[in-house]
């Protein structure tokens, strides 16, 4: 546990504190006092109210809409199914830049609805509702729906044979035992919704700020450095507690219940009902994840320069620094694919080795420390990550760590988002290696480095596989602390597109456009390749 713990302490834990601690105290020391300064300015309290009623709409219209989706996936057997699946889930993997930009195709200036009668919902928030259910429609999926396809069916089937209506024997009988399921889900997506940045910063306009946004403004933009320590502070409290309750809530998960092979559990849709919903899911499936990926791809294709009709214009154009993008990068925007690719690789690298030995030192050993340990590790996915990219730029910037100008930092920032993903992929595969394997080999004297080899990896072999795709997709995509640590001449994808988004003109926006599709694709590869190893144990994601 070694490893795990120097790494969140020096690249987490410190960069963080260091923020904190620049923005609380001056040189008569410590000045709490700024903490109720803050919090009680007007334009505070409305970020605040802000963040919080938004992520609670969004987790509400997100249930609304995913649950059907998740009986669908637990229940139904159709052709298709798997696709479909990977389908719904390639947004969850998206970067909020790219989830963005594709709803601003559909609803910006310009965009489909825009042109089809002249309706506009950028700069609403409306936008980000939408744009936040299509992001997190997949946690509930699979969440809920893995849980719900291994639940047994003849437990309600035999409540209704005694006398109970088709509702009273699944709120009696169903709902409790997916209520922890269902908890969980709403966590995540509260969590995921109440640290929006991307998706509000691009669709939301100057109008609209969560906490996180609020966070860079007043960094980058203001260097109001107590301000957003206070706002950091606040972020984090609620984060820890957003987190606690989820483990709470998986803990009973895991215990509680009796699962069977979900092979058992879904069949043919019967009636015109179940038709119904299937035909349902798939109408929601087409208009709310499709039809925006869909429209992204036919804007990256348009003619540039005021050509008509389509082509590869814009695409071409990424080629080139001298075009529409000399204003905006030092380097052709093309170069931000390998730079991406690149960073990514090694994050992945990182990942898998911090959070595989984070996973297997969890497995062996217990205790509320542990658990503490566990929950610690999500902390990434909730807290700023503008605040860890700007956090790094003022703490590793001299010996032993002077990392400001080194490439290292970039991946290191985006491997504290996919260690998190590793550990929640591995752990549950890890737990169920039986353990008098590895006893036996300690007998027959193998070391425990060995025994690993022998004995775990190749039951665990292809669930690294599946975190190792996950930690790829997600570090591709990372954007909070790249925009503050990616260099003016190595930028990454999402960097790219949040400039070019930035800048006015016609070229500027197709080159955003077709930069993220190049992302889009090469996240949805990444996540079907992860659907045909994916077993039904590879984790919570």
């Amino acid at each position: 546990m070694a490893v795990p713990v120097a790494f969140f302490a020096v690249f987490f834990a410190y960069p963080v504190a260091a923020i904190v601690g620049r923005g609380l105290t001056t040189d008569d020391g410590w000045r709490f006092g700024r903490i109720g300064e803050v919090l009680g300015r007007p334009d505070i309290l409305d970020v605040l109210w802000f963040t919080t009623w938004q992520a609670l709409a969004s987790t509400a219209l997100t249930l609304l809409i995913a649950l059907p989706g998740a009986y669908v996936f637990a229940r139904f057997a159709f052709p298709g199914k798997q696709v479909l699946r990977a389908v719904v889930t390639v947004p969850f993997v998206l970067p909020t830049v790219v989830v963005g930009t594709a709803f601003l195709a559909v609803l910006g200036r310009g965009g489909l609805l825009d042109e089809l009668g002249g309706v506009r919902l950028d700069t609403t928030v409306w936008a980000i509702l939408l744009a936040h259910v299509f992001f997190n429609y997949a946690v509930v999926v699979r969440t809920v729906g893995g849980l719900w396809s291994q639940l047994d069916p003849r437990q309600e089937e035999a409540a209704r044979v005694l006398g109970a209506g088709r509702f009273a024997a699944f709120r009696r009988v169903t709902l409790p035992a997916l209520a922890p399921a269902v908890a969980a889900a709403a966590l995540m997506v509260f969590l995921f919704t109440f640290t929006s940045f991307g998706v509000v910063q691009i669709l939301g306009g100057p109008a609209y700020s969560t906490l996180e946004v609020e966070v860079y403004r007043q960094t980058a933009q203001l260097l109001d450095l107590p301000t957003a320590a206070v706002l950091t502070l606040v972020q984090f409290t609620a984060v820890g507690a957003i987190l606690a309750v989820h483990a709470a809530t998986v803990r009973r998960r895991e215990r509680a219940l009796k699962l069977v092979d979900p092979a058992r559990t879904s069949r043919r849709p019967r009636g015109a009902g179940q038709w119904a919903l299937l035909g349902g899911v798939l109408l929601t499936a087409l208009l709310l994840i499709l039809l925006p990926l869909g429209v992204l791809v036919e804007r990256s294709f348009e003619g540039a320069g005021g050509a008509d009709g389509y082509g590869l214009g814009y695409y071409r154009t990424l080629g080139s620094a001298g075009s529409g993008a000399s204003s905006t990068f030092l380097v052709p925007p093309l170069e931000a694919v390998g730079n991406s690719l690149r960073y990514a690789l090694v994050a992945t690298l990182i990942a898998l080795v911090v959070g595989g030995l984070a996973a297997a030192a969890l497995t062996r050993r217990a205790g509320r420390l542990v658990r503490g340990f566990d929950a610690l590790l999500m902390l990434p996915l909730g807290v700023s990550a503008v605040t860890v990219g700007f956090g790094f730029l003022i703490t590793l910037d001299e010996p032993p760590l002077d990392l400001r100008t080194s490439w290292i930092l970039v991946p290191l920032a985006q491997a504290l988002v996919g260690v998190p993903f590793v550990v929640r992929t591995m752990l549950p595969v890890l737990r169920a290696v039986d353990e008098r394997l590895r006893e036996a080999a300690a007998v027959l004297g193998a070391s425990p480095l060995r025994a690993w080899r022998e004995v775990d990896l190749p039951l665990v072999r292809r669930a690294v596989l599946v975190a190792a795709g996950f930690a790829f997709a997600v570090s591709l995509g990372e954007f909070g602390a790249t925009v503050f640590i990616a260099r003016p001449d190595t930028p990454t994808l999402p960097v790219a597109v949040a400039r070019l988004l930035g800048r006015s003109g016609e070229l500027n926006y197709g080159q955003a456009m077709a930069l993220s599709t190049i992302l889009m694709l090469v996240c949805a590869v990444s996540l079907l390749l992860l659907e045909r190893i994916r077993t039904d144990r590879s984790g919570e994601f």
